[in-house]
């Protein structure tokens, strides 16, 4: 809606719809929702991790898991799909198991139902990142 037609015919529709409404009195206010509440709890203390080109992937942490996700979540901002997985590096050095990000995925569960506190790196692996960087995003 960059011209002013456009916006002036949105203002004279959203009037119209209010004039027609409730009757005179019977005016509630709405209650406030903020839909993206749950994107900032959980994402919005994303991570960034960046491996230059030439390697498999990688390794990405220690992280600490925290209460604003109860699942962590990987996001993949490169030019190819990559595999993730989770290591509780507390418990184990391997992986919890493979999950496929595809290219400039959205976020995506990594490992999900985990306790606060919990110590995690992820791991990355494919062959493509010889062409180009690997760049993700954790939420935790």
């Amino acid at each position: 809606m960059s011209s002013p037609s456009a916006r002036l015919f949105a203002t004279a529709t959203a009037a119209a719809l209010f004039s027609i409404g409730a009757p005179a009195g019977a005016a509630q206010a709405a209650p406030e929702v903020n839909l993206s509440a749950p994107l900032a709890t959980c994402y919005g203390g994303a991570v960034r991790s960046y491996f230059q080109t030439g390697g498999y992937g990688g390794q990405a942490g220690t992280y600490r898991t925290t209460s604003r996700c109860g699942d962590i979540n990987v996001r993949n901002a490169s030019a190819y799909g990559t595999e993730a997985c989770v290591i509780f590096v507390d418990k184990t050095g391997a992986c919890n198991y493979w999950t496929y990000l595809p290219a400039s995925s959205g976020w995506v569960v990594v490992a999900t139902n985990v306790r606060d506190g919990v110590n995690f790196r992820v791991r990355f692996d494919n062959l493509r990142y010889e062409y180009e960087p690997l760049v993700a995003y954790h939420a935790f």
